[in-house]
Order: C-alpha cells, then sequence, then structure tokens
C-alpha cells in the first residue's frame, strides 16, 4: 500500500496509487489569497480561527468526556525499555520516511482550541516512540508506522506479528528491537494478522525472500490472504486513493490547525512497501499448532475488520493477539475512502467467541494498533464493551431503519449508548457512530430512502442551478450563508453554498466562504476522518488541486502477486466504452510458463475474460509467459517491444493490440472532487493497454 508521501494502507499498505508531498504547497496561490493577513500559526493564507461557536462545541465535549479516567496512559507507558532516539527515519531513496518531530507539539500543551480534546488525548497517546515489554517473552515496537510491529519469543528466534507499512520503518524497529533485546536471534517466523497493507508491507524489512522460499523461515497468514490482499480494492482504486486524500488528509500539514493524527497511530510511513507470500495458511475456523515451539491457537475472523483476518492465542503466556479487531477504538463499517461495508454483527459475534473460547483466562491482550490491556478483568472489559459496540450499531440502527429512518436521516437519530461513550476505547477514533450508522443502512438497504424524487435524481451540478434561482441568485445565498455562518449554524450553511458553489465553480467568494464553513465543522470533529475530510475540502476549495510528486504504489511484490485475471478484469475497467462501439474481436492469451489459458473478447462495447477456455476461431493469439507478461504489467516493458524481441508470440491480427490499446485511458490521481478547483492539473492520459497497472487499493 515504491513511495509514496503518507498514504495510508492501500496495495501495498499500502497507502495509495499515488503520492502527494502533503506538507508544502507547490504552486503559487497568492492570486487567490485573502487580502487580509493571515491567522498567526495557521498553514495557511485564508485560515480562520476558531470561532466562539467552535470554541464552545469543544468545551461542551470537554465537559462530557470521562477524563478522569486515565487507565489508558498507565497502560500506554507500561513497559517501555527504550525511546527511540532519532526522530526521522529516511527512505532508501533519500526522502523522510517517517518524522514523529512534526507530532511533537502535541505534548507542548494539554489543549488547543482547534482541535477536539478527545482527539487531542488520542495523538497523545499515539506519541509513544519506542520499543516496550508487553510481558517476559513479548516485545512490541510502537510509533513507528501507523500500525504496531510485535515479537514472540520462540524456541529458535523471534516470532513476528504484522511488520508494519514500509521496509525503512520495519528495519528500524528490528534495529532498537536487536540492540535492546533481540539478543542477536534472527527471525524464525512471521505472521501476517491480516490483508491490510500496514499489517504485511514492510516485510522485507525482516525477513530475506530466499530464507522464505528454502523453508527455514514460515510465514503464515489465514487462509484466502493473497487473493483478498490483492483484490479487495483494485477495480475501484483511483476513486479510492482520491478519496483517500480526504480520509487521511493527505494534503494538511501536521498543525493544530490542520493533521493532527489518524486515531489508529501517527499516520502512515512513506518508505518502500514489499510483499512476501505465506507458505502456511490457517484454514480451519479454530486451529492450534505449533509456531516455533510456541503453541498458538489462530481464531479466523473472517469479514469482520477485514476480509481475511485471524485472532491468535498463545494459551502458555496467556496472551490474546487481537490483531485489529479489537483495538482503542470504534473501528470503521464503512470506510470513507470506499470499501464493501463490514458487517458489525459478525464482527460482534467473533469478539464474543474469542471472549468465551480465550479472554476467560487471558491475562494479557495485545493487538496491532495502540498498546496493551493487563490483567483478566480489563481484558474482559475491554471486550464485552466491544462487542457490545458493534452488536449495538448493527441491531439499533436496523430497529430505526424498521421504522422508516434512512440513510440520510439515520445519524442524526442514531446515537451509541451513554454507558460506551464513556469507555474510551469505543470512541470514534476511527470509524465515527455518524459514517457508520449510515453504512449499516446501506449494507441492508442500499443509496435509497425510498422517495421517489431521489431515485433518479439529477446530477448535483445539474440542480444546483435551479436551487440558486429559486434562493434569489448568487447574492442572496451568500448573504443568507453569511448570516448562518455567523451564528454557528455550519451545517445549514453548507447546504446553501455547496449549491452555490456548484452552480458557479468560479465563485470565489462562494469557494471561500463554504471553505471557512468546512474548516469550524472540521475543528469540532472527535473523529479523524471526519475532520480530516472537512479541512481537505476547504484546503482545495481554496487552493485548487495541488500538485506534487506522484509515484505508483503498485510495487513489484505486488504486481507479481496478481493474478492475471485480475488484471485482465481491470483493463476492462480502464476501457472507455464510448470509444468501443462497433468493435468487435477475440484474443487467446496463453501463459505457458504457468498454464493459464484465457478468452479475451471484446464485444457490445465490453471487454470481457474467461479463464480456462480458448476461442476455436480467434483473431489474434498471444503467447507470453505470465513472468513477462508481469514487466508489461508493472510498465517496465511494452508488450510491442517483447514481440519485437521474440518474447511474446503472436498468431493472427497484431492490429487488434493497437486498437485495444487506444480504448484504454489512465485515470486522472487527481479528478476533481469539489467544484472549481481542478485548475491546475493535467489532462487525463491515454496509454498503452499492457502498460496498465491498477490503481492500489487500499484499506482500513
Amino acid at each position: 500500500m515504491s513511495t509514496r508521501r503518507d498514504l495510508i494502507k492501500a496495495l501495498p499498505a499500502m497507502g495509495a496509487a499515488f503520492a502527494v508531498v502533503g506538507q508544502a504547497v507547490t504552486e503559487d496561490h497568492s492570486a487567490r489569497a485573502q487580502s487580509a493577513a493571515p491567522l498567526p500559526g495557521h498553514f495557511h493564507p485564508k485560515g480562520k480561527a476558531p470561532s466562539p461557536h467552535t470554541l464552545e462545541v469543544l468545551k461542551q465535549a470537554r465537559q462530557g468526556l470521562p477524563f478522569q479516567d486515565t487507565r489508558d496512559f498507565d497502560e500506554q507507558k507500561r513497559g517501555l525499555i527504550a525511546r527511540m532516539p532519532d526522530m526521522k527515519i529516511m527512505a532508501d531513496r533519500g526522502h523522510v520516511a517517517w518524522d514523529m518531530e512534526q507530532f511533537q507539539f502535541l505534548d507542548r500543551q494539554d489543549d488547543f482550541d482547534s482541535i477536539h480534546p478527545s482527539l487531542v488525548r488520542i495523538s497523545k497517546l499515539n506519541n509513544n516512540y519506542g520499543l516496550y515489554e508487553v510481558m517476559p517473552g513479548i516485545y512490541q515496537v510502537r510509533g513507528f508506522d501507523l500500525s504496531d510491529l510485535t515479537f514472540v519469543r520462540g524456541k529458535t528466534g523471534w516470532i513476528v506479528f504484522d511488520p508494519l507499512v514500509s521496509t525503512e520503518t520495519a528495519r528500524a524497529a528490528w534495529k532498537l528491537f536487536q540492540q535492546h533485546v533481540g539478543q542477536g536471534l534472527p527471525v524464525s517466523a512471521l505472521i501476517y494478522s491480516h490483508t491490510h497493507g500496514d499489517h504485511w508491507g514492510g516485510v522485507r524489512g525482516i525477513l530475506n525472500e530466499d530464507d522464505v522460499r528454502s523453508g527455514k523461515i514460515p510465514v503464515i497468514a489465514p487462509v484466502d490472504f493473497m487473493s483478498h490482499t490483492i483484490s479487495e480494492n483494485v477495480y475501484a482504486g483511483n476513486a479510492m486513493n482520491r478519496r483517500l486524500f480526504y480520509q487521511y488528509g493527505l494534503l494538511l500539514p501536521v498543525a493544530p490547525h490542520g493533521y493532527v493524527g489518524q486515531g489508529l497511530g501517527p499516520r502512515v510511513s512513506a518508505g518502500a512497501s514489499g510483499l512476501i507470500a505465506p507458505t502456511r495458511f490457517v484454514e480451519k475456523p479454530i486451529e492450534e499448532f505449533e509456531v516455533d515451539g510456541v503453541r498458538m491457537i489462530f481464531q479466523n475472523t473472517p469479514n469482520t475488520e477485514a476480509p481475511r483476518e485471524m485472532n491468535t492465542y498463545i494459551p502458555d503466556m496467556k496472551a490474546l493477539w487481537m490483531a485489529e479487531n479489537v483495538v482503542a477504538t470504534l473501528h470503521n463499517i464503512y470506510t470513507l475512502r470506499g470499501a464493501p461495508v463490514r458487517d458489525p454483527l459478525n464482527w460482534s459475534k467473533y469478539i464474543a467467541e474469542a471472549l468465551y473460547r480465550f479472554g476467560i483466562e487471558a491475562q494479557v491482550m495485545f493487538a496491532s494498533h495502540h498498546w496493551p490491556r493487563w490483567g483478566n478483568e480489563r481484558i474482559q472489559d475491554i471486550l464485552r464493551g466491544q462487542r457490545d459496540l458493534y452488536a449495538n450499531m448493527n441491531n439499533q440502527v436496523l430497529h430505526f431503519a424498521n421504522q422508516g429512518v434512512t440513510i440520510n436521516e439515520i445519524h442524526n437519530v442514531y446515537a451509541l449508548p451513554k454507558s460506551l461513550q464513556q469507555k474510551w476505547d469505543c470512541r470514534g477514533y476511527h470509524g465515527s457512530p455518524e459514517h457508520n450508522s449510515r453504512g449499516v443502512i446501506q449494507r441492508y438497504l442500499g443509496f435509497w430512502d425510498c422517495n421517489p424524487a431521489t431515485l433518479v435524481p439529477l446530477s448535483p451540478a445539474e440542480s444546483a442551478p435551479l436551487y440558486v434561482e429559486m434562493m434569489g441568485g448568487a447574492a442572496a445565498v451568500l448573504k443568507r450563508g453569511r448570516q448562518l455562518h455567523d451564528e454557528g449554524k455550519y451545517k445549514h450553511a453548507s447546504e446553501i453554498l455547496n449549491k452555490l458553489v456548484l452552480a458557479e465553480p468560479t465563485n470565489t467568494e462562494a469557494k471561500d466562504l463554504l471553505a471557512d464553513v468546512y474548516e469550524q465543522l472540521g475543528y469540532q470533529q472527535e473523529n479523524p476522518g471526519l475532520r480530516n475530510s472537512f479541512l481537505s475540502g476547504a484546503y482545495e476549495l481554496r487552493t485548487g488541486i495541488p500538485q506534487g510528486e506522484a509515484a505508483s504504489s503498485s510495487s513489484p511484490d505486488v504486481v507479481r502477486a496478481m493474478t492475471t485475471e485480475l488484471f485482465l478484469n481491470f483493463l476492462g475497467i480502464r476501457m472507455d466504452s464510448r470509444k468501443a462501439e462497433g468493435l468487435r474481436f477475440t484474443i487467446n492469451l496463453v501463459t505457458p510458463d504457468n498454464g493459464e489459458k484465457f478468452i479475451v473478447e471484446l464485444d457490445n462495447a465490453t471487454l470481457t475474460n474467461i479463464a480456462g477456455f480458448q476461442s476455436p476461431k480467434p483473431d489474434l493469439t498471444l503467447t507470453i509467459n505470465r513472468a513477462d507478461l508481469e514487466k508489461t504489467m508493472m510498465g517496465q516493458q511494452k508488450l510491442e517491444e517483447q514481440i519485437a524481441a521474440g518474447v511474446a508470440k503472436v498468431q493472427g491480427d497484431v492490429s487488434v493490440l493497437q486498437k485495444l490499446a487506444g480504448l484504454m485511458v489512465d485515470f486522472d490521481p487527481r479528478f476533481e472532487v469539489l467544484p472549481g478547483t481542478k485548475l491546475r492539473t493535467a489532462s487525463v492520459a491515454h496509454a498503452d493497454a499492457y502498460e496498465a497497472v491498477p490503481g492500489a487499493p487500499i484499506a482500513e
């Protein structure tokens, strides 16, 4: 989820299919800057201070939160062995892969008038940067990435759980661990808990692939790990990665008025991600075997936090590893960057099973994010609360839905029980009650609210001019929008100003006012994804879509792991069917080195493929080893060059390949989200079909 600038978990962790330098705007935006002097301390010349209304919202939040409960801080600092002395970890390509210095402002004061007090709290907790003992024989390096790196003492060496996002951060964590605890012993096994890239992307900083291929070091993962790791979000990858800019605040500087953390951890590292395929899969619902002499019980929990995930219990240590199924937050049921909606009831039941199967005797519980919990009473309390968190959200949202509450209303109706609101680990630091409750309805009932007016609606850009006209024109909307802004009715203001910006994308005054509204809404959010989304919207309305370094994060490891069928499926998505009307051809694709055969067919302006078949009368037969096809998939060598070199062999009409290439487009990784912001971006380019590399999918 190659290099990226703080992208989150995509293929390979994987940040995203492109990277953006989020710490600086690379263009001159002075033409759109306000004449007023910039707010001192704000990163943007148009930035505003928190309004009195926002300050009151944060004050009320502070008064209603259980700050007297400081157990998380006690647990967070417990077992510290050594702090990491270097605040920056450099990437192999020369840039900064990890920078904890930028988050140190959070520890210099207790309250910030532009950050929700609960978000300040979790961000302070995520500033743990060093090596910790969980218990004798189990250690964690925390604060080196979005996730934690865990070491368990085996008979001959160290068993590693979830090796972070990037090679460089994992390597630095391993070095710190060896300096203080490791005793020079090697890695003896590695376990991927689930398919999201912040749990496998740094594997090459820990392991040598030759040791894995020789059988010396086993790599263990849940069943179907590889297929879900590669395919979970490929098809809509470019759109998901663009949305990631908002959820993860990729363009926002780390600052009190900008990005302050991601809830699960500080953010995602920007090093190189890799992937070494597992050599052993946990296939049964409950499976027990020894890993380097350590008895482990694996609990498969499919379709919970990830499509494939597993908890692990180490009975002889009474230590329970909950992967990412139970961490110190309400997680995502619906993730804002986009993904299939998760099943909260299923999730709840797997937590309940872990509680009664392992939690009754466990003495320590640890996970891939945050910090451990000690003592059986504490562990059971956390597991019961998390169980009820997801079950309540599923059941009560459907309770309201069965009484007519719609997807467009549920977030203003549903609330977690007060008892859960008072549990810090149930606060919405990654998922939020607002967007998760809408996700539950989406999962069961879909997007439609059953109002015929919304069944086949106009596009927003088409309907907005009518709204603006009926509201009396732009001047009237701006006047009322300012009034609502000044009254602190920011959601009301955004409702009408959004219509105006959609109707008049070049209206700078309207965009600036809407940005001011979004900024105040952002300051008020406890959830980092909501905060980042509002502040990112404000940023782009004020600045346009900034330019920066763009690089594919589909590393060679990831592309090699991609199935041929997945690649062909993605070509069907990249093809512009409007250009394909009237075209018809059939290609037989043969990859002799792995024995695959496909029919690739264009008909009815649709590109399809079917594995295991060959057409008796193809227009073209293309024969190429899968290993050579991968070079084309990665963009390293054009297919026509491989044909000219005799590496790929063709029979029939070669012009079919040129026709197919002419139908392909490269997706623009900076497509416009808000009207009038795409002022400085390049147009969508066309590319050779076989140079396509699917946009990197993301997770969490």
